[in-house]
Parts: structure tokens; sequence; C-alpha cells
């Protein structure tokens, strides 16, 4: 019998993402057995402070990747919205799994954005969503949000937001979909880059593991992941940066890609949409990167980390 150990965060979501993954992983190798190794990470203890300002989405996973290369674990489980465009010496992204639902969600006694009230309270800590509701209304008070999903529906449940903005696959994966008030569309929110991705992350050199968990990859969902990720490592996307990414495969075969980087208080947005060729996702994305640039991306770039330094 073979045995693979999974890093895990302690989280509600984090674990439940580990166990699909392990029920995955035992049902496409019946003499496997997997154990969870469950770690708690500086993401999930500084909560005080905004991500962007104690070192971003990063600090989510590098105790796992720390477990890995020390042989604590055999391999991790990510949200793809929370891993860097690099990735340490030692490591790689064996796998991805089938996205979810991609959408923010809207979590609120109202049914929709539009129908928020004039100076709607609205908790996030995502630079992305904030820049991209108050490009869409000016009105809003976007006020910090951190925690697991039932800290953060709680605290909207108190009333100190009038929403707050989820994402949809975490909800539907809690079985909270009646949480849901609006899967926001696209012209108003596009997601972040690999949202509603799960990422099986392992060393470099077990090519055993990678046999194993290679079985679990969704050859679709990596193609549309390539292309965001290759958006973001051109623009040399953090948390202090508000940019979103997209792809999607069409009835056709060729994959439709969107993408912006916008200012956080929503003044400036800059878009890019293309379809090519699916086998030229990586292409695709960095030519969207390279097409904001040409708008600008560049300066209003430098300017956000000046301000977020």
């Amino acid at each position: 019998m073979t045995e693979l150990r999974i890093a895990t965060r302690k989280s509600p979501l984090a674990l439940w993402q580990a166990e699909h993954v392990a029920a995955q992983l035992q049902a496409a190798h019946r003499d496997l057995r997997v154990k969870l190794l469950p770690l708690s990470t500086k993401g999930d203890v500084l909560l005080d402070s905004p991500l962007a300002a104690i070192g971003g989405k990063g600090l989510f996973i590098k105790e796992l990747e720390r477990a890995i290369l020390a042989d604590e674990a055999d391999l991790a489980v990510h949200s793809m919205k929370d891993v860097p465009a690099e990735l340490p010496d030692g490591l790689a992204m064996v796998a991805v799994t089938q996205r979810e639902d991609p959408h923010d969600a809207l979590v609120a006694p109202f049914t929709s954005l539009a129908k928020l009230p004039q100076g709607a309270r609205i908790g996030t800590c995502s630079l992305r969503r904030q820049a991209q509701l108050l490009a869409y209304r000016r009105d809003f008070l976007i006020l910090p949000l951190r925690g697991n999903v039932n800290t953060r529906l709680a605290k909207l449940d108190a009333g100190e937001y009038d929403a707050i903005i989820l994402a949809a696959a975490g909800l539907r994966r809690l079985g909270m979909h009646e949480r849901i008030r609006e899967r926001i569309g696209f012209a108003q929110c596009l997601p972040a880059i690999g949202q509603g991705v799960m990422g099986i992350e392992c060393r470099s050199d077990a090519p055993r593991v990678h046999e194993l968990v290679g079985a679990l990859n969704h050859t679709v969902t990596a193609m549309c992941v390539a292309a965001e990720r290759a958006f973001g490592a051109r623009l040399e996307a953090t948390c202090q940066v508000p940019l979103a990414a997209y792809g999607e495969l069409l009835a056709d075969g060729r994959l439709r890609f969107r993408a912006l980087v916008a200012a956080t208080d929503g003044s400036r947005v800059l878009f890019d949409e293309r379809t090519g060729a699916a086998r030229d996702a990586v292409k695709l994305g960095e030519q969207a990167a390279e097409n904001l640039l040409r708008q600008g991306a560049d300066t209003l770039l430098a300017e956000l980390r000046a301000d977020h330094g």
C-alpha cells in the first residue's frame, strides 16, 4: 500500500478541499492511503491587518510548502487564487482540479449589488474586488474583512456590514449556496487568477507522487489557469495589485481570455479581451498583459506599489 500525506490549513474550507482531493486520489488509486497534516499558517493567525500589508496571499501556503520541502508531507492542496506566480525552488504544481463556479458572490439581505443602499458598507480585503466595486458604484464604502468563511458570515449577520463579497466556489463547497444572493457578473467583477480552482503542489523530484496526483489534472481548467497565471506573472501580480483574469474554453474549442488592471479607488480600469487557440493559452495571457502595459498599466502598477510600499 502507498501512503500520501497532504499538508492543509485548518480552516473548514481548506480541510474540505484537502478531504475532497484525498477522496479523489483514493478513488483513482484503490491501494492508496491518504492522511491529512493540518497546519496553522501565518495568514490564518494574523487577522488584524489587510493581506496586502503583511505579505499577501502567499502567507496562506508558506508553512504548507515548508512541510513538503522538509518531507513532512508529500503534497498540499491550495486555492489557486492564493498561489503566487512563482513557486519556490524544488516545488511544482502537478495538477489542478476542474473549476467550480468562478464568480464572486454577494452575501447580503439585498438581492443584488444594484439594490444595495446608498453608501452601503461592503466587507472585503480584496483590492481586486474593491477596485471593481468602486468602478461600478463610487458611493460604496469598502471595509476590511478577514477570517474564515464562517467568521465573515457571522460579522455580516451581526450587522457590521450591509454586504460582504465572497467566492461563490467556497460557499458552494461548504454547502452554503443558499447564502448567495447574487452571482456577480463578470462585467461588474472579473474573478481573481485561478478563482474556483484547486491546485496540488508537491516536490519537483517526486515522480511517484507526480504519477499519482497527475490522474486528477483537469486539462481544460489547466489551460485556462495557465493563461491567467501567465498574465499575472508578466505583471508581477501580488496582493498589492488589483488585477483580474479569466480564461474559458468556448464551444468551438478556442480560448476566450479577459483581464484587467484597475486603480484601487475604481477611477481607472484597463481592460483587455482576446480569443485564440487553446494551445496558445500562455501566449494569450502574455499578450493581454502586454496590451495593458501599452494602455498605461506600468504607470498604474508603479503608483499602486508605491502606495502600498
